[in-house]
């Protein structure tokens, strides 16, 4: 019986359950890395949500954190043992059942037999490809994988692969499928794939942030000649304004000392608890006051005009990483000190 309710729970309220059970901070987090569309719907769902009784939610987390460690099962020695470990704790029907359901969801993923591989191998594989070939791979891999593969490339190369991972929107499900056949009986066995969408700007950024500093200099500088408007994109999406929280304390400082006080205050209205006591934290208690009164007094204003205040000082971050005054963490700065 408690199964059959289980199963009559829509998806969305599971979702719904799950962010209020992680709390305010976690379950904020969560849905920020969700799609529009995403977050309008777990976000309404939220609103309708009535009263939950303590055992939905109790199935509803069980069945989560199965499915998590059904996840982290496959990722470690695949599906068969994955089944093994979870019949551990299960049945042998309720564990097939949550392996039919995780496996459902990975092979949405074009290149994952590729995930497990190292990168160096990877890249030992496709480094001779055409640009558009390696794009494709790099665009369906983790970006801290594609990110390891990148920076093997000739510098040419490097250039010309970030630039189609940015104007890649969708590719025919047969193409990938060619250039997985290509690649799969030298590094992993069959896996069934279905065509996804990857790539975009977004993509290409977010392999750039994980690339050390040289690498990402050089492919930027390259790809200015020939597409400033395409790497001033770019460079929007590679560092935004809840990143500040990876700059240290005395990058902060030097930050605030370039930030007109009104901007700030617009800026920090729709900004983490956490980040608004990173840069609180690197300041007077007077002033933090101060800007904490601007901020209640302000009253409603226009996303867009907090969005403009944020990228005004996302670019003075930007801009003074540039010159070597401030640390981003990850970002390639702290090997470069000397002691």
């Amino acid at each position: 019986m408690a199964e059959e309710t289980d199963i009559q729970i829509p998806g969305l309220r599971k979702a719904a359950i799950v962010l209020l059970s992680l709390g305010q901070d976690i379950g904020a987090q969560v849905i920020s890395r969700l799609e529009r569309d995403q977050i309008e719907d777990v976000s309404r769902q939220i609103a309708e949500l009535e009263m939950v009784r303590p055992e939905e939610q109790t199935r509803v987390l069980q069945e989560f954190y199965t499915l998590a460690m059904a996840h982290q099962y496959i990722e470690q020695g695949g599906l068969a043992y994955a089944q093994s470990l979870l019949e551990k704790s299960l049945s042998a029907n309720d564990a097939s059942e949550i392996i039919k359901q995780v496996t459902q969801t990975i092979q949405q993923t074009p290149f994952q037999f590729l995930q497990k591989a190292e990168a160096e191998n990877v890249l030992t594989f496709i480094q001779d490809e055409h640009p558009q070939t390696i794009a494709l791979i790099l665009a369906h891999l983790q970006p801290t994988k594609s990110s390891e593969i990148l920076m093997g490339l000739s510098q040419q190369k490097q250039v010309e692969v970030i630039k189609r991972i940015a104007s890649m929107e969708q590719t025919n499900p047969e193409v990938i499928k060619e250039v997985e056949a290509g690649l799969e009986h030298r590094l992993s066995d069959i896996v069934s794939q279905t065509f996804d969408k990857a790539g975009g700007v977004e993509a290409a950024a977010e392999i750039l942030n994980l690339a050390d500093r040289s690498t990402e200099k050089g492919i930027l500088e390259s790809l200015e000649t020939d597409d400033p408007d395409l790497v001033e994109q770019i460079r929007r999406l590679m560092f935004v304004f809840e990143d500040i929280l990876l700059v240290n304390d005395k990058g902060i400082q030097s930050v605030l000392k370039e930030v007109d006080n009104d901007e700030l205050a617009l800026a920090l209205k729709t900004a983490s608890e956490e980040l608004k006591q990173k840069i609180f934290g690197n300041m007077s208690d007077r002033a933090s006051q101060l800007i904490r009164e601007d901020m209640d007094y302000m009253g409603p204003v226009r996303l867009s005009d907090v969005e403009m205040a944020q990228q005004k000082i996302v670019d003075i971050v930007r801009r003074l990483e540039e010159a070597g005054e401030i640390i981003i963490q990850g970002r390639g700065g702290e090997s470069e000190m000397v002691v």
